[in-house]
């Protein structure tokens, strides 16, 4: 073989290897790209998930601490609610507190439940008692000794008990009798008042019985409320028929 043969084949073989090499790199070439989409694809698909992951956790965490909190309330037994409600619908009859009140002194205090009220009216009711049965008692000491001395009767034991020996010497019978008609018309009429303000202590308890029961659901709320504002007060005057315009304070009462 000649040297121009050899230097054929050298070039073809050369031109075959480069043929084959660029054939191999147009198929990596062909393969690579759908590795990298693959690679891709899959990057996208992990960071979607950690996203929806992170997302979700945010999410959960959000809601903890937006939610309002369980506070665990003792249960109360329905018993003692039933009593409750109950004694706050319990709403009492004028009329049968008028007659308690009538009835026994202090009944209609009793049944209205205003237990508070109980010695105030008792305590009345006692000291109208006790002035009753002094005053009482003074007047018939005295009326007896009064009696006594008009007849002339001075040593008896209704006239010693009250008046001392000594003064009976030093005063006429007249001026004694004098003595004690005044002391006995003012026993009596300290006796009568008594009465009177023991029947009135006794009305008044009646009267607040029935006033208490009347007035127990009576409304009683925030909008009871007075306020005090500027207005435009607009006078109009009566022979010239003009209105003038002036600015005062309004006074409005809501009920």
């Amino acid at each position: 073989m000649t040297t121009q043969q050899r230097n054929t084949y050298r070039i073809a073989i050369a031109l075959l290897f480069c043929l084959v090499q660029a054939a191999g790199i147009g198929l990596y070439g062909q393969d690579r790209p759908r590795a990298a989409m693959k690679r891709v694809h899959q990057v996208s698909a992990d960071s979607l998930a950690m996203a929806d992951s992170i997302a979700a956790e945010n999410k959960k965490k959000m809601l903890e601490m937006t939610a309002s909190p369980k506070i665990d309330e003792p249960k109360a037994p329905t018993d003692s609610l039933s009593k409750d409600m109950k004694r706050k619908l319990w709403v009492p009859n004028p009329v049968r507190a008028t007659w308690l009140a009538l009835i026994i002194p202090g009944g209609g205090q009793i049944y209205n439940r205003k237990y508070w009220k109980l010695p105030i009216f008792y305590g009345g009711f006692a000291g109208c008692a006790y002035a009753l049965a002094w005053n009482g008692k003074m007047y018939r000491d005295y009326f007896n000794a009064y009696r006594d001395v008009a007849n002339g009767n001075l040593t008896s034991s209704n006239v010693t008990d009250l008046i001392p020996p000594s003064y009976l010497q030093h005063v006429s019978q007249s001026q004694l009798v004098e003595t004690l008609r005044r002391r006995k018309d003012t026993y009596r009429r300290y006796r009568d008042l008594s009465i009177f303000a023991f029947i009135g202590v006794y009305l008044l308890s009646v009267v607040d019985a029935y006033v208490d029961a009347e007035l127990s659901n009576f409304d009683i709320t925030p909008d009871l409320s007075m306020r005090v504002e500027p207005a435009v007060i607009d006078t109009q005057t009566t022979t010239s028929h003009s209105s003038n315009k002036s600015v005062g304070l309004q006074c409005s009462f809501r009920f």
